[in-house]
């Protein structure tokens, strides 16, 4: 079933309201263009660089003014809404880096849980230590949609091939990457990271992301992108001002490109080297 969708570029604040506030308007943008499915950035809800400023702000999903505002958004509009991530609390009080899709009659489809934590040092001196704040997932997501199922990244995820073949493997044809990409990493990686994890699965890409300088001092990439299953750009933001990108994606194109290329059937088991 082909299908548009929309992928939302946002520069998200420091503040929940602030976030809803921002964010509200680009979806019903998206919407007035006819997505089907509309994507947000990781952190939709809320971007604050400060631990200390943005444990104690974090609240459970039934309890996120962003989550429950765009919850209510997707039903009254009618459409597939990805909360690309919400920085939210577990049931366990732990933090997580959590997508949520969201059905047209506001319901919680399925969730998925970062699971590769971006702790790193940059040569620029830029440093990041995701795993000291969230608990990582354990699993990869595949949610149901009348679209064909949809495959659940987020951001430093397509750094890691193998999330991507798991869910090809699985029968997706359609994978969401929201991010919320360093400048000094999306400037040299961004695209072409994308456009291999599309090629070498035979899959839609969608990276939804943030973009520009935001209130708690973070340079974020921007550039949002939709990639087809031969590598090829559907469409992107040439830039990092809030915005939103529309795509129609048709899943049927994946099947063309893997049976041209058919890599997934082609794999084979191997014994790694011995050092």
């Amino acid at each position: 079933m082909s299908f548009r969708a929309a992928l939302v570029q946002t520069r998200t604040p420091a503040t929940h309201e602030a976030a809803l506030a921002h964010v509200a308007p680009l979806v019903l943008e998206a919407a007035a263009g006819g997505a089907q499915l509309i994507v947000t950035p990781e952190g939709t809800n809320v971007l604050q660089k400060s631990r200390e400023l943005l444990l104690p702000a974090l609240k459970r999903p039934e309890d996120d003014l962003v989550v429950q505002g765009l919850r209510d958004l997707a039903r009254e509009l009618g459409v597939w809404l990805s909360i690309g991530s919400a920085l939210v609390l577990r049931e366990d009080g732990q933090a997580a880096n959590r997508q949520m899709l969201i059905g047209p009659d506001g319901a919680v489809v399925a969730t998925y849980d970062k699971l590769h934590m971006f702790d790193v040092d940059l040569p620029t001196g830029e440093t990041a230590r995701e795993s000291e704040v969230y608990t990582p997932g354990d699993r990869a997501v595949a949610a149901q949609t009348p679209f064909g199922p949809l495959g659940l990244t987020i951001c430093y995820d397509m750094r890691f091939p193998a999330v991507y073949r798991a869910l090809a493997t699985a029968g997706v044809k359609v994978i969401t990457v929201p991010a919320a990409f360093t400048r000094p990493t999306g400037e040299a990686h961004w695209e072409i990271l994308l456009r291999a994890r599309a090629i070498e699965t035979g899959s839609f890409i969608l990276a939804a992301a943030q973009g520009g300088f935001h209130e708690d001092g973070r340079g974020t990439w921007g550039h949002s992108i939709a990639i087809g299953p031969w590598g090829e750009i559907l469409g992107q933001l040439d830039n990092d001002e809030p915005g939103v990108l529309l795509v129609d994606i048709d899943p049927a194109l994946a099947d063309k490109a893997r049976a041209a290329i058919p890599a997934l059937k082609n794999a084979r088991a191997f014994t790694g080297p011995v050092a």
